[in-house]
């Protein structure tokens, strides 16, 4: 089976590492997207299994990502974990009814972020039960 792919959308070049990093640990795929304009190119070149998303990029915030990708019949199935540094005030709440699995603000803890993680691929069918 193939390692499952996970597209990390952030703008932070510290922050995409250290994803990097875990996932890698984790036997994941990574592919990186620094803005919204990149993000919906990047999951469509990709196909990626999850995507971890910032909700501050540029050119266009995590919202209108999340909005496109929900939207895009060939994307809409894809978990999307919200990972942000913006306060919680309201943005969990709009987040998960705008189709995210979860949210996390930053720094996430990493065992739930990856138990998290994990279990949204499980339940997508992309690792086996």
């Amino acid at each position: 089976m193939d390692k499952p792919k996970i597209l990390i959308i952030d703008d932070d070049p510290d922050m995409r590492r250290a994803l990097h990093i875990r996932m890698r640990s984790q036997g994941y795929e990574t592919a990186f997207a620094s803005d919204g304009m990149s993000a919906m190119s990047s999951a469509m070149k990709m196909s990626p299994n999850l995507i971890l998303l910032d909700l501050g990029l540029p050119a266009g915030d995590g919202f209108v990502v999340l909005e496109r990708l929900r939207k895009n019949t060939r994307l809409s199935c894809i978990p999307v974990i919200v990972l942000t540094a913006r306060e919680s005030n309201g943005n969990r709440e709009k987040a998960l009814a705008a189709g995210a699995c979860a949210f996390f603000q930053k720094p996430a803890e990493n065992e739930v972020l990856l138990s998290i993680i994990e279990k949204a691929l499980r339940d997508s069918g992309a690792l086996a039960r």
